[in-house]
């Protein structure tokens, strides 16, 4: 318990920034005390991906494979140590590598200094905001309900927000236009939009290709700059949908990639692909990459090499081809998505789920869908859910950046067992059922 004897030193809430008492930012560390304070419950929160793919033993060779590339290019010793060792250029040591995996698996074909290796995709994130957004008027456009690590982002540097609603099919290029329309109507400055066209977390929805083409062209006639992630594309099974940067001859894409659910989570490795050229009034262009650099110089100065080169070693291994490394846990992860459909279609019946008023969606990959339910799903009702029932959920409405999604919560196929799913949403229902009637009681 700390103290309330107050020293010199100690600080008002309100001396702090005022994005520390924002919700959103609460939202990881309650679903963690959740956890812990009820360790027996079968938790749908996680996001990261299955253990079972990773083995202690394989980073080593990863690392090992690196550094023979090193010398076969021609590295002395002297330089293999310092590039494992030291500090590295800023914008990573592995661009190269990247780059080429890039071209291989995604179509997309960018120089190697277009690129920032960065400390997960949130870094990058962070990066890109405080690069583009230099004004007071200055609007970044998100898909709703969002991703809360860029609203998070967006909230630590004060950087408005306007959120377009998605539809069940997800983000409609003509919604984008409408809110653009607004946003200039009172005076502000649309300057990006950032959006998870594939399997999007936390609702689970895709956008089209004739939408991703719309809102290319969109973009073009606005000056809006797209940031675009995806971090779920090659963990999903069956054919891809292209990246908007795949055919984005405009450069009016940002991408920004993560290794953290294909490679190796715990090496927090994450890029930004930004081939923009920045015109410095003076006759010469630099490339947006370049002004991220310097940026993140003043944050993390490099990506830790190490990291670096677990993830390089493992591109090398699989010659680029992040597709193929990923087979196996794409397929496990479309395998663990449709049986968790065929479970809650168990446990909630098509007339049973109609007289309870719920309803949900059914992606056909990454690691999230969505589930409408009739009464608030908030914090109450999930410790509820955790205490009673034994099961742990994921509210919504905190992926809502100005409201909405009180009766809707997100579920996590990607870190169950499938024993543990089944019994999970057959508790779920249990827990729907005694909300939907009042009762606050039940048992596991």
């Amino acid at each position: 318990m700390i103290s309330r004897q107050f020293a010199p030193g100690d600080l008002l809430r309100q001396d702090l920034h005022n994005s520390l008492a924002d919700p959103v930012l609460d939202t990881m560390n309650f679903l963690n005390e959740i956890t812990f304070r009820y360790p027996d419950a079968i938790s749908f929160a996680p996001g990261r991906p299955y253990d079972g793919f990773f083995d202690t033993e394989q980073v080593f060779g990863y690392i090992r494979g690196y550094l023979d590339h090193l010398a076969a290019q021609g590295r002395s010793p002297q330089e293999i140590r310092t590039a494992l060792y030291q500090y590295g250029p800023t914008a990573g040591t592995i661009r190269e590598i990247i780059a080429d995996s890039l071209r291989a698996d995604e179509d997309i074909d960018v120089p190697a200094e277009s690129l920032v290796v960065t400390v997960g995709a949130q870094e990058a994130m962070l990066l890109v905001l405080r690069a583009l957004m230099a004004g007071p008027d200055d609007v970044l456009l998100v898909s709703s309900p969002c991703y809360v690590g860029i609203t998070g982002a967006a909230r630590l540097l004060d950087i408005a927000v306007c959120p377009v609603e998605e539809r069940e099919d997800g983000l409609h290029p003509d919604d984008v236009e409408a809110a653009i329309g607004e946003q200039l109507a009172r005076g502000r400055h649309p300057r990006a939009l950032y959006v998870q066209p594939d399997h999007a977390n936390p609702a689970g929805t895709t956008m089209s290709e004739p939408a991703r083409r719309a809102l290319l062209r969109l973009a073009g006639r606005h000056r809006l700059l797209i940031m675009e992630d995806s971090p779920y594309r090659m963990v999903s099974p069956g054919p891809r949908l292209p990246t908007l940067k795949s055919f984005d001859t405009g450069r009016s894409v940002v991408h920004l990639g993560s290794f953290s659910k294909t490679v190796f989570p715990g090496a927090r490795v994450g890029f930004v692909v930004a081939d923009q050229r920045v015109d410095d009034g003076a006759g010469g262009t630099t490339l947006l990459a370049a002004e991220l650099a310097k940026i993140k110089s003043m944050m993390t100065v490099n990506t830790p090499s190490l990291s670096q080169a677990a993830v390089a070693g493992a591109l090398l291994a699989a010659d680029g081809r992040l597709s193929e490394l990923n087979a196996k846990a794409a397929d496990y992860y479309g395998d663990a998505m449709g049986a968790m459909l065929r479970h809650l279609s168990e446990a909630l019946p098509a007339d049973r789920r109609a007289a309870l008023g719920v309803r949900w969606n059914e992606p056909a990959g990454g690691f999230f869908l969505s589930m409408r339910v009739p009464f608030a799903a908030d914090e109450a009702a999930l410790t509820r859910s955790a205490r009673e029932f034994g099961v742990i959920w994921t509210p919504m409405r905190n992926f809502h950046p100005h409201g909405g999604g009180r009766h809707g919560i997100r579920l996590s196929i990607s870190y169950l067992t499938p024993a543990e799913m089944k019994e999970g949403t057959a508790r779920l229902a249990r827990f729907i059922a005694a909300e939907n009637s009042g009762r606050k009681g039940g048992s596991t």
